[in-house]
């Protein structure tokens, strides 16, 4: 069952890491449960009863469809696997960390309740700060798998991408505000990012 010798057996009873009863022969006895139960390595057994999260997200409204497709490849990896899961997603900017689906798994993950974290690419965690997550999970040994280690855009498609984004929350940020003083300031930045992305 555990797949030593029986020199290694006989080592570990008179360490007494696993005692071995005898027969009246004197023969050594081991019970199957002590076996089965005894972790020679000390590995952390709990760690296999920690949960498989599946985290999903899109940045607009508009892209309900692109999170329902996430979601269905996030279970199809994780069945492929065999891992029992649960899927967690937001809808909102990448930029947010204050979204609810990431702030209850950044809870389960500091709670020791997630082993594994699974995304289709890096960046549905977060647009800028998800290698601090990473962090996070390393230290809390949490397996990170990412489906897409790669990205089909090009560096200037992923940099205009992640100026839009900071402009979009920019321009939230001042319509909330109100001010008559900003409504120069908004207007020519919403004029300029169409003739950005046109050239």
């Amino acid at each position: 069952m555990l797949g030593v010798s029986y020199s290694t057996l006989r080592r570990w009873d008179a360490e007494g890491r696993l005692v071995a009863g005898r027969t009246p022969a004197g023969r050594r006895r081991s019970r199957v449960s002590d076996v089965a139960t005894f972790n020679p390595l000390g590995i952390d057994t709990g760690a296999f009863d920690r949960k498989t999260v599946a985290y999903a997200r899109v940045s607009p409204h508009d892209q309900k469809a692109d999170l329902e497709r996430q979601v269905t490849v996030l279970g199809m990896c994780c069945a492929a696997h065999g891992w029992q899961y649960q899927v967690m997603s937001d809808l909102g900017s990448g930029m947010d960390y204050r979204k609810k689906g990431l702030s209850e798994l950044l809870d389960l993950i500091l709670d020791g309740q997630v082993g594994r974290l699974v995304l289709t690419h890096k960046d549905r965690l977060l647009r800028f700060g998800a290698e601090l997550v990473f962090a996070v999970c390393e230290a809390k040994h949490v397996e990170v798998v990412v489906i897409n280690q790669g990205d089909d855009r090009s560096f200037e498609e992923e940099l205009a991408s992640d100026v839009l984004e900071i402009v979009t929350v920019f321009l939230a940020r001042m319509y909330g505000a109100r001010s008559h003083k900003n409504k120069r300031l908004i207007d020519g930045v919403e004029k300029a990012v169409p003739d950005a992305s046109g050239a």
